[in-house]
């Protein structure tokens, strides 16, 4: 199948306020590549029901919607158009495309115009707009149903729960809710959610006054916030046995301490304190994928750090870490990479090393290939692994 690919642009003389729900949506215009058409605009959609759909490849709940969308399209084709729409370039949507072919429309946004226009801070984000041209709703592709578009165009009363995110940004969710003055030097806040806002854990390493002795929490479930407390044990290396479920509450927490020794031990205690959940660490039997030096030569390539300063960033398909060691380097992979299991250490090394790897989640043999060009390889092997039990 080829590849399609859609170039986004807002028409220049449409007005970008953002519209509210029952309001027309500014027009817009799409390139198409390899498509029966070269372009369409919002206005030559009309009389269908038009759906934005707001992804990105790294973010695996957009990726696990793709085939209800499609099967969507397929079955409302004369009176539905999905449109995706993602800021990633071109050529890494290609990539995606090679390896999870799709009939639907894709657009680039890089210039964040529809972006700007529904703003949202979570993914999947979809935006649903009537054949008048009126915005219907922004919600989630799960809740955009079979039963929902036929009773849309027969103009039925309906219902849709809306997916409202907050407009703030992380630095301005910390100013509003958790400002903390430049002399603090301990404390713990813990709130129930922020509507709206993501689920996230923010370490400020990059912050001078509180680098490695504050920790943020945002819309984090307590199994997860006990995964942090113990040295960070991911889902992947935990036994949940609390049956609080998907559906558990969530929490934000802002947590200073004076060393950064102290950190981890005061949240232990500050979550014991509040909560009756019983955590221990039990040594269990598992097949693990081990990292190994395949190749000296290449993997002396790999450069080795000099300024000294450490830092971090992953998501799916992409890692860059600086002065960061191989366990370090094995946790990011057992966090990020597309194999599922648990990834140990068994290089032997304890340089630190700057590392940048890029593969495609959707392509099996992408992150093989990867790691082989940095002359590193993944075998399998059964090794007691220490996991994180957690029990009412």
């Amino acid at each position: 199948m080829k590849t399609i690919l859609l170039l986004l642009v807002l028409s220049a003389h449409c007005a970008l306020a953002q519209p509210n729900t029952g309001q027309p949506v500014p027009d817009f215009s799409v390139q198409l590549l390899n498509a029966p058409i070269t372009a369409t605009t919002l206005s030559a959609q009309r009389g269908k029901l038009v759906l934005l759909e707001f992804w990105a490849t790294w973010c695996s709940p957009c990726v696990a919607a793709m085939p209800h969308l499609q099967a969507l399209q397929q079955r409302h084709a004369r009176q539905l158009q999905v449109i995706t729409v993602t800021d990633e370039t071109p050529k890494r949507i290609g990539q995606f495309l090679t390896n999870r072919p799709s009939s639907l429309w894709f657009a680039i946004d890089t210039a964040q115009a529809l972006t700007n226009l529904f703003p949202h801070q979570i993914l999947p984000h979809t935006v649903l707009i009537g054949p008048d041209g009126t915005l219907l709703a922004q919600t989630s592709p799960e809740r955009v149903t079979d039963g929902l578009i036929d009773s849309l165009w027969r103009n039925l009363p309906v219902t849709i729960t809306p997916k409202a995110d907050i407009t703030l940004s992380l630095p301005e969710i910390m100013q509003t809710y958790f400002r903390a003055a430049d002399t603090t030097r301990h404390r713990f806040v813990m709130q129930g959610p922020i509507a709206g806002a993501p689920g996230v854990q923010m370490t400020h390493a990059t912050d001078s006054l509180f680098a490695h002795r504050r920790l943020t929490c945002l819309n984090l479930p307590l199994t997860a916030l006990y995964r942090i407390a113990y040295e960070g044990y991911s889902y992947k290396r935990s036994i949940d046995k609390t049956g609080l479920g998907d559906d558990a509450p969530v929490y934000c927490l802002d947590l200073i301490v004076d060393k950064s020794e102290q950190l981890l031990p005061t949240l232990r205690d500050e979550l014991n304190r509040r909560f009756d959940l019983k955590a221990s660490l039990e040594p269990q039997a598992r097949e693990v994928s081990v990292l190994q030096v395949t190749d000296p030569v290449k993997f002396r390539q790999v450069p080795r750090n000099k300024a000294g300063k450490q830092t971090f960033s992953a998501r799916q398909g992409e890692i860059e870490q600086q002065a960061v060691t191989m366990v370090d380097f094995a946790q990011a992979l057992e966090d990020f990479g597309s194999m599922r299991g648990l990834v140990v250490d068994g290089t032997g090394n304890d340089e630190k090393l700057d590392i940048t790897l890029s593969f495609q989640p959707e392509d099996p043999q992408s992150l093989p290939r990867a790691l082989a060009q940095m002359g590193l390889g993944l075998v399998k092997q059964k090794r007691d692994v220490m996991m994180l039990v957690l029990q009412p």
